[in-house]
């Protein structure tokens, strides 16, 4: 992290995910990395700008906190939570601006474990609930698509702790493939800058990280 002058370089993508994973190995080991800035020396020198290294876009579940999860400090990364980790207008733009403000040369796109916004969805595919508004059937919406998809390749007698699995990462390859596809910056940052766009699952009985949706390169 870059405290006064030049901002530092992008951190490449994929020296941006190694240090992500090392962090949530500590975060699994129960431990810290005590030079993480949190403290006041860290609020003051970010008060003149950011540099995150990363962006992560996951869910605004309350379990699921990213600077937490993978170790990292204060201006460490540029976190956008949503409900279902869903990929809307305003989402794409945010994983945009961090890569064009910013450089941030990866973008993280996790969901995690018996998400509610997936039980959601599948509640209304599968037993037509409604949901308690237009703006939460919003994002039932978005996730229905890739959830509807598990639906129907498993079948009808499929067990629903087998849905809600498969479900969650499906949703999670479905909001990569709306970022790598759904916007012109990220496209041409991806092809002519080295930009990733990977997924993963975060599990809460275990605290492990699972970047499981790598694009290809």
């Amino acid at each position: 992290m870059s405290v006064v002058g030049i901002p530092p370089p992008p951190l490449p993508a994929d020296q941006a995910l190694y240090r992500l994973r090392e962090g949530n190995a500590r975060f699994c080991q129960t431990v810290r990395n005590l030079h993480v800035p949190v403290g006041q020396a860290a609020r003051s020198a970010l008060v003149a700008g950011q540099h995150p290294f990363a962006t992560i876009l996951s869910c605004s579940d309350s379990r699921v906190p990213s600077e937490i999860v993978f170790d990292q400090g204060l201006g460490d990364l540029f976190v956008i939570r949503v409900a279902g980790n869903v990929v809307a207008p305003s989402l794409v733009g945010s994983v945009e601006f961090a890569a064009a403000t910013f450089g941030t040369r990866l973008a993280v796109v996790m969901g995690h474990t018996s998400c509610g916004a997936i039980k959601a969805t599948l509640d209304f595919i599968q037993h037509h609930v409604r949901t308690p508004s237009d703006n939460i059937r919003d994002l039932v919406d978005r996730c229905r698509p890739a959830v509807e998809s598990v639906v129907q390749a498993a079948g009808p007698d499929a067990d629903r702790e087998f849905l809600v699995r498969e479900a969650v990462r499906a949703n999670v390859r479905q909001s990569c493939a709306h970022l790598r596809h759904g916007s012109r910056l990220l496209e041409r940052l991806i092809q002519e800058e080295g930009m990733w766009i990977v997924g993963a699952e975060y599990s809460l009985e275990t605290g492990r990280v699972d970047f499981f949706e790598l694009q290809d390169r």
